[in-house]
């Protein structure tokens, strides 16, 4: 059976994010104990910070593990307080920013090796709208979320390039041998305001 969660399991793993940035200004320590027992599958997870800026959003701090290491509720928390003060890209998260940012988790499914004969081929393995990528060239690896084609308007060439040059490679290195290519999808959920009411997300490629 596929591993889902329903809205009230997502909304917690939101309200958890949230609360652990929060408790962090207030040095409050957060209570997990009534955590859903489906958050505490092991679980690849990304939590996402967006400034909410007239109805857009725009990327305050995303930090998460591509891989399922941690039960959901640990990891949530750890890269909730990594996305809000460790984001390398963005300064640390300011008490007073709370009320302009909304929280959204991706729960990801294990990223699994795109296999085509040839590297042409690739694209044509990747749907925008379902699939995120990882781009993978020895030391280097790029990560980008599923939604992130979609909110830019990429067709899945375009998606594995900008992936590559997340890695720090060329554009087109995903044409080139030694280059491994991955894809998951996402369960998401997201604020629909700042601290308010949660939804979940479908992705439309």
């Amino acid at each position: 059976m596929t591993f889902d969660l329903s809205l009230s399991e997502g909304s917690y793993l939101v309200k958890l994010a949230r609360g652990t940035i929060e408790a962090n200004f207030s040095k409050k320590k957060l209570d997990t104990g009534d955590a859903p027992s489906k958050t505490r599958e092991v679980c690849g997870v990304f939590v996402t910070l967006n400034t909410l800026v007239g109805g857009e959003r725009k990327l305050r701090g995303c930090i998460g593990y591509p891989y399922p290491i941690k039960p959901l509720v640990e990891a949530v928390v750890e890269v909730a307080e990594a996305a809000a003060f460790e984001d390398p890209r963005f300064p640390q998260l300011k008490k007073n920013e709370l009320g302009k940012i909304v929280v959204e988790v991706s729960v990801l499914t294990p990223p699994e090796v795109v296999k085509a004969e040839k590297s042409e081929e690739y694209p044509r393995c990747v749907r925008v709208g379902k699939h995120g990528l990882i781009v993978k060239q020895g030391s280097r690896s790029g990560l980008l979320l599923p939604q992130v084609a979609t909110e830019w308007g990429w067709d899945s060439e375009e998606f594995l390039s900008q992936c590559c040059v997340k890695a720090g490679l060329p554009p087109d290195a995903w044409l080139l041998s030694g280059t491994e290519v991955y894809r998951f999808a996402a369960i998401i959920f997201a604020e629909k305001t700042p601290g308010g009411e949660v939804e979940r997300e479908e992705i439309h490629g």
